[in-house]
């Protein structure tokens, strides 16, 4: 695939230090740039990382949607685009080197367009649920859309998923590739209080890591709660129910009927939500009390989101492949694609998933919590630095 980073871009983004590609802030010139994709030179045991960009498609108001790809020469590839960030592909070996999308998404920004469950997107302002669509702020209340049900969902019903992006850089050296992105949230978007500034990085590097960091800064004290929603699927096919799954959380926040929280850590021992040993994820799938069965629970993290730590760790016996995620949030929502359409729902590759197809591991503050005063800080107000770290990292088991 030809490149179309332009020049432009390149100048404002791309510089050549220690024998790679990496962000800078002064200009550059491209004489050593090679044809096609970026390409960093390789580190004395690595392959080298690559950066590539094209077209992706026309949003309806015009505007062009990109479609990046980041290769790190050892089998892991990366495929987003700008539009809400959603993750297209991404491609890991298995235990024999093979390798295979472990994500559900589209090949066309079409598709997209069409409506799908969150693939893969950036969902803010808040992710997850705010009970009534409702919040009081400083003595004033602010009502929010209302898209799930009596409640808020995932930033409203025209969140950061449905936004593009704006390109702030590039990043490439011999360790890793990635791009920087911006979009400034305007006071009352969705209802929300403030401008809210917000750049995420997605980042690939030598370690087959997917860091995604995010930043952020307002201008009005405002709820903040942003997350990934990829759907994963480890074998690239088929249910999830053989599956292992390990949580790093002993606890997790017991739930209404409309999954609001309602304010108890309650303990997962003895309970479906019981994830501190390794389980397959089907094994009591069934028995969580939900209609459509599966899980949608957020666990409360044994970190608590003071520290970088692993949130959970997932297996997959059949190809051996081991999904690490890693996180300072102080918890991860679970979430077992229970709402898939009957006859399922086909993807890149023309593979169709069923219910439970997939599985989502959303690092994040806990849902509701800008009502709940005993939750962890949700809100964030002018001076104060929003910056939280999220690692998905790729490994082999073997058989």
């Amino acid at each position: 695939m030809k490149s179309n980073i332009t020049r432009r871009e390149a100048l404002l983004g791309l510089g050549v230090l220690a024998g790679g590609w990496r962000l800078v802030a002064a200009p550059v010139t491209l004489q050593s740039l090679p044809a096609g994709a970026f390409q960093a030179k390789a580190g004395p045991t690595n392959a080298p990382m690559t950066l590539d960009k094209a077209s992706f498609g026309k949003l309806p108001d015009g505007s062009e949607a990109d479609l990046f790809t980041l290769k790190n020469g050892r089998g892991v590839v990366l495929k987003f685009t700008n539009y809400g960030l959603i993750v297209t592909e991404l491609w890991a070996p298995d235990r024999n080197g093979k390798t295979g999308n472990v994500v559900l998404g589209f090949d066309t920004l079409a598709r997209y367009l069409q409506g799908h469950p969150f693939f893969g997107a950036i969902a803010g302002r808040v992710a997850n649920r705010i009970a009534k669509g409702s919040f009081t702020l400083e003595g004033k209340t602010y009502t929010l859309a209302v898209n799930n049900g009596p409640n808020h969902l995932h930033g409203g019903v025209s969140g950061f998923d449905k936004k593009l992006w704006t390109v702030e850089g590039y990043e490439l050296t011999p360790d890793r590739a990635a791009v920087h992105f911006r979009r400034v949230s305007p006071d009352g978007e969705e209802g929300y209080p403030g401008n809210l500034d917000c750049r995420v990085t997605y980042a690939l590097n030598q370690k087959n890591e997917f860091v995604i960091e995010y930043d952020a800064a307002t201008d009005r004290a405002t709820p903040i709660n942003l997350t990934n929603h990829s759907y994963f699927n480890l074998a690239g096919k088929g249910t999830i129910d053989a599956q292992v799954l390990q949580v790093f959380g002993a606890r997790y926040t017991a739930t209404d009927e409309g999954l609001i929280p309602t304010g108890e850590l309650r303990a997962v021992a003895g309970t479906p939500m019981d994830f501190t040993k390794p389980q397959p994820i089907g094994a009591r799938i069934n028995k969580t009390g939900l209609d459509p069965a599966g899980y949608d629970h957020n666990f409360v993290l044994d970190s608590r989101g003071r520290r970088k730590a692993l949130a959970a760790r997932v297996t997959d016996p059949a190809s051996g492949r081991v999904l690490e995620v890693e996180t300072d949030q102080p918890g991860v929502q679970l979430y077992t694609s229970n709402h898939f359409p009957k006859e399922g729902i086909t993807c890149t590759g023309g593979v169709t998933f069923p219910a439970h197809g997939a599985f989502c591991l959303e690092t994040q503050n806990f849902p509701d919590a800008v009502n709940k005063p005993s939750f962890p800080k949700s809100v964030w107000r002018p001076g104060e630095a929003y910056k939280t770290t999220t690692i998905y990292r790729f490994a082999t088991q073997g058989a």
